[in-house]
């Protein structure tokens, strides 16, 4: 069964959009999920095996509805533009994870040290450095500031994971169903809600690309 996730909104209203994967705190929200919805589970951990890291993740460990972990969300290896997120902590917390839970998928969202026109992952994460599962590759390319809906960002950006290390087969397709908003594209101009035609090319690409993802992601 093809999983589809969407972060944010309760199950009902996660499953009633047509998704099966959705994101959850508390182990309470696992338990509720209907048949046929598996649970992935924030942490929001990126300093290794802490007390709150065990804290977060012990409640899970065994639970069947539990399909993985979402460590971070676009971890910074830099510490330019958030916390700094060393690779060996994230690798401590993913091997404790599957050292208990073998089957649990371990997830993060990588963050694109580039530019739109020169995507860049090098020197931050992939497997080898991190033993993460997954990561969530994202280009939202319907914006204001440029004469055309520039699809091919999706192109360069999934080139630019595969070149860092990180295989196709473990891309997660993220999927731009967001606009507006007060956030600064690095074009200079902001997100605009994408069209459902446009919705349908931009998914058109990830198909060619990554043509079965463990997942795909709906991010809003």
């Amino acid at each position: 069964m093809a999983l589809h996730f969407a972060a944010g909104g309760s199950a009902t209203e996660v499953a009633s959009a047509g998704f099966n994967l959705v994101d959850v705190q508390y182990i309470d929200q696992v338990n509720e999920l209907p048949d046929g919805m598996k649970a992935m589970v924030w942490l929001n951990e990126g300093e290794g095996v802490t007390q709150s890291f065990i804290d977060k993740v012990t409640p899970f460990l065994g639970n069947p509805k539990v399909y993985g972990f979402f460590l971070v969300d676009e971890p910074d290896p830099t510490g330019q533009y958030h916390t700094q997120v060393d690779a060996e902590d994230l690798k401590a917390e993913s091997d404790w994870i599957h050292a208990r839970m073998p089957d649990a998928k371990t997830f993060i969202t990588a963050m694109d040290m580039g530019s739109a026109e020169n995507p860049d992952f090098s020197n931050t994460y992939n497997y080898d450095n991190t033993h993460i599962d997954l990561f969530g590759i994202s280009a939202y390319p319907v914006r204001t500031g440029t004469d055309t809906v520039d699809y091919d960002m999706i192109d360069r950006t999934v080139a630019a994971a595969v070149e860092s290390g990180i295989p196709v087969s473990q891309i997660v397709p993220v999927h731009q169903t967001f606009g507006g908003g007060n956030w600064t594209t690095n074009t200079g101009g902001k997100y605009v809600m994408p069209t459902t035609d446009q919705l349908q090319t931009m998914m058109e690409h990830w198909d060619e690309l990554v043509p079965s993802p463990e997942f795909d992601f709906a991010y809003a």
